[in-house]
């Protein structure tokens, strides 16, 4: 299995996982010791090393990328493109969902609304779900400004808030070029060596992605199983194939319009694409965005260091068509025709959303909310969505992370970088 590429053995992993845990179940005992508990510890502790080395690795990639781009004119012209590209593909994503969901009416079975049948959740499990966003709602988008200006960087930093840690790491990089030349360049030093010890270390963290892969999806499948998803089989269908338009089509066009080979581009982010799927996390996939970006796709430090974490924060196409998509299945299964107005403030709204809440627990969730406050459906409409919404996860968080991957290459090209991709 050594000799295999590393993401051929992150395949098969995958693919032995889905075995394994449709035998095994949540109950199966092995030797006294519970499969899904193992299932558990192997996949926690791969997700662990990755989370752990995100802070150090964010930090130095953006600091010495900022540093190396020669002035704030130069940074201010990323950060235009890379804002553009990323509202551009979160709107195409959400255009995708919102077309497919109002040609198959998955909220319409038989001709009639289907809430009374798909309402599938337990009560408790509903509860639990609207426990995690009481409370929350439009203001989490404006938050988004507060979050971006941490009074404790250390604690923002412990507690996971990329967007604070991003901005500071941007200020850091644009003032170190400005202090005299004997300090600036030891700084440089600094976090170029720190940044390449972290490469390092992302390496050795994925020669065992496949045994972390194997983990995650087992666990995720014995405890879920197939059974479930027969009545939420159009809903879960349409996001799926939504998924797959956005990847394969839209993506894939914007990769051509650049001049890149999009199956090149596939074939170098499959480690990373396979990651996400199986940690659903962009956060904790982001050093192996980053490792295949710049070893697989050829580009840059100084521009896989802005554009990928800022990405990993704030660009969320699958999360986007998601959130649109299940807006208007509860819509349709309570039986609510929206019009076009209604209609184009859900796509509105969820834009938005993709990008204010993306930092906070249950985000997914809270976007969700947000969309059913604002076109006036209950909240427990959430419980349709429970069956579904681990494996969904998964794939578009997938998504999520090859659309910050092709605005690397295709920023990278439009800055005029050569051997990218090629």
């Amino acid at each position: 299995m050594g000799r295999l590429k590393l993401h051929w053995q992150m395949l098969i992993a995958i693919l032995s996982a889905v075995l394994v845990g449709l035998w095994a179940g949540q109950d199966s005992v092995l030797l006294g010791i519970h499969l899904y508990d193992v299932f558990d510890f192997i996949g926690t502790l791969f997700l662990n090393a990755l989370k752990m080395i995100i802070v150090p690795l964010v930090m130095s990639s953006i600091i010495a990328g900022v540093a190396g781009l020669g002035g704030s004119d130069n940074l201010g012209r990323l950060s235009a493109k890379t804002i553009a590209f990323y509202l551009s593909t979160s709107l195409f994503s959400i255009t995708v969902g919102l077309l497919l969901v109002n040609l198959l009416t998955p909220g319409v079975i038989d001709g009639e609304a289907a809430g009374s049948r798909l309402n599938l959740s337990a009560p408790e499990a509903v509860a639990e779900q609207l426990a995690q966003v009481d409370g929350r709602g439009a203001g989490d988008i404006t938050a988004v400004f507060l979050r971006m200006v941490p009074p404790n960087i250390i604690k923002a930093a412990s507690d996971g808030q990329m967007l604070g840690l991003i901005f500071f790491s941007l200020l850091f990089g644009v003032f170190m070029t400005r202090i005299t030349r004997e300090y600036s360049q030891t700084m440089l030093s600094f976090w170029n060596g720190v940044y390449e010890t972290m490469m390092q270390v992302t390496l050795f963290i994925m020669k065992f992605a496949p045994l972390g892969v194997f983990g995650l999806v087992a666990k995720t499948v014995s405890a879920t199983g197939f059974a479930a998803f027969q009545p939420l089989l159009i809903f879960f269908c349409t996001v799926a194939l939504g998924l797959a338009i956005h990847t394969f089509i839209t993506l894939s066009l914007m990769l051509r319009l650049a001049g890149i080979n999009p199956l090149r581009h596939y074939r170098a982010m499959l480690p990373a694409m396979l990651t996400a799927f199986s940690t659903a996390s962009s956060s904790g996939t982001l050093p192996v965005t980053i490792e295949c970006v710049e070893k697989n796709a050829g580009v840059s430090n100084r521009t896989s260091a802005f554009v990928l974490p800022l990405g990993a924060t704030i660009n969320m196409d699958g999360t986007a068509l998601y959130e649109c998509v299940a807006a208007m299945f509860i819509a349709q299964a309570y039986g609510l025709e929206l019009s076009f107005a209604t209609q184009f403030i859900v796509v509105l709204v969820a834009l938005l959303t993709s990008i204010g809440v993306a930092g906070i627990p249950a985000a997914s969730l809270v976007a969700i909310t947000v969309i059913l406050g604002v076109i006036g459906l209950p909240l427990e409409g959430i419980g349709m969505l429970l069956v579904t919404d681990r494996i969904l996860d998964m794939m578009r968080t997938a998504v999520n992370v090859f659309s910050d991957s092709c605005g690397a290459v295709v920023i990278a090209r439009s800055e005029g970088e050569h051997g990218v991709l090629t």
